[in-house]
């Protein structure tokens, strides 16, 4: 597969059922948790800047753990001590369940949605509308306050955490396939941590309305979000990395299937006559240097002077054996 290592902007699940687990298990793929952004509390004297006063609301709307910590750190910190009539209403039983951190759990205080969707937690409030709502959200809003917007909720929403850029350190290596976003601020420490993102074959996923926007306007494309088939990320994830696995498979088989039909072809084509021989080159002439070239006329030349000579004296007795017959 090509996505072989998903970095998940968010801390590392404290729980070992969380479903990122069981994509590591179910696809082969690594998943390394590590937040690009992280929170900042406001001080007791940035938060009075706001001028909210806690005790003059009835109920709390909690949307992260986050938002839990730091409402109870202030409470603390301004002296406050949080009365056991305040209701708290809560994105996610995971949300609700946190709250045992800092008061009883009791069934008629505490209210969650039992999706895990902001827009299933509506019908609850609206059955509590005489209460008045405080909304404890980071500098950065997100999609969740939103909900209540469109809803028209009266509520008031009390900054009380900043969230920061979490950089990387010089030499940190980045070498995953799929970055997983989940705010604004985790796109923007993104695009300042890596100037060159944009050349980077990265598959971008994210969710939220807000991170979306984010997204577009750095210029990245995402491939991974939401949707009421895949409502978490988690399960988004699983199902591209699905899709994915689907059309390597169809890949390799239709790679297969052309090998194989090659090696037909190639089996039915006609084999080719053996090349004939080539024939031996005649040997090369001998080729004379000057010093044998005079060497061969003297001996020409001394074969024609000893048969003159040979010739000269078979003439000379003759003519003796011709005068001798005379006499």
């Amino acid at each position: 597969m090509s996505v072989k290592k998903i970095l998940v902007s968010q801390p590392k699940p404290t729980s070992e059922k969380s479903p990122y687990y069981e994509l590591e298990r179910k696809y082969g793929v690594e998943i390394v948790f590590r937040p690009f952004i992280k929170v900042e509390g406001l001080t007791s004297k940035e938060f009075r800047q706001s001028k909210i006063n806690i005790p003059d609301y009835s109920a709390i709307i909690l949307t992260a753990r986050t938002a839990i910590d730091h409402f109870f750190r202030l409470c603390k910190e301004l002296r406050y001590n949080v009365p056991d009539t305040l209701k708290y209403f809560c994105v996610s039983e995971t949300v609700a369940h946190y709250l045992q951190k800092y008061v009883i759990y009791r069934k008629r205080k505490i209210f969650y949605s039992e999706t895990g969707l902001m827009e299933d937690l509506i019908p609850i409030i609206a059955k509590h509308h005489k209460e008045t709502y405080l909304m404890p959200v980071s500098d950065v809003h997100n999609d969740k306050a939103l909900v209540l917007d469109n809803n028209k909720v009266k509520y008031v929403k009390a900054i009380m955490y900043r969230t920061v850029s979490n950089n990387f350190t010089p030499g940190e290596v980045f070498d995953y396939d799929m970055s997983v976003f989940f705010t604004p601020a985790g796109i923007k420490s993104y695009t300042t941590n890596f100037p060159d993102y944009a050349d980077r074959n990265v598959v971008i996923a994210a969710m939220g309305q807000t991170t979306l926007e984010a997204a577009a306007a750095a210029g990245l494309t995402v491939d991974v979000t939401i949707t009421p088939e895949n409502p978490s990320m988690a399960s988004a994830i699983g199902h591209y990395l699905k899709n994915e696995r689907a059309e390597e498979e169809k890949a390799a088989a239709r790679a297969a299937r052309d090998a194989s039909k090659r090696e037909k072809e190639s089996a039915k084509a006609p084999a080719k006559p053996a090349a004939k021989k080539a024939a031996k080159p005649a040997p090369a002439k001998a080729v004379k240097t000057d010093a044998e070239k005079q060497a061969a006329a003297k001996r020409s030349e001394a074969a024609k002077k000893a048969a003159a000579t040979r010739k000269a004296k078979a003439e000379a007795a003759a003519k003796a054996k011709t005068a001798a017959k005379k006499k």
